[in-house]
């Protein structure tokens, strides 16, 4: 007893149109999310620390693939591919009665 088997495959779907091709797929650009500034310690001017993200850096240090590049007592800056943000410990918008 002798079987043969064999295999067919359609480079695109038979019961689509004529000369119908399926839209390319995009790429989706992964973005790093901003790190979340928590707090600024400093225990002198120069000697200052911060936690972005549960974790502590100094100044030049990396978070999320962001550099701290400046820190001031209510603010840091923060730089990624030539491009920077400033970071508020506190938001501008808070209302009180």
């Amino acid at each position: 007893m002798t079987m043969l088997v064999s295999t067919a495959q359609a480079s695109q779907d038979p019961t689509a149109p004529l000369g119908w091709q399926a839209p390319a797929k995009k790429q989706l650009s992964h973005r790093a999310r901003l790190p979340e500034l928590q707090s600024i310690i400093c225990a002198e001017e120069t000697n200052c620390t911060v936690i972005m993200n549960d974790v502590a850096i100094g100044l030049g240090g990396r978070v999320s693939g962001y550099t701290l590049s400046d820190i001031k007592n209510d603010h840091v800056t923060v730089t990624r591919g030539g491009k920077q943000w400033r970071l508020e410990l506190f938001a501008e918008n808070i209302k009180t009665n």
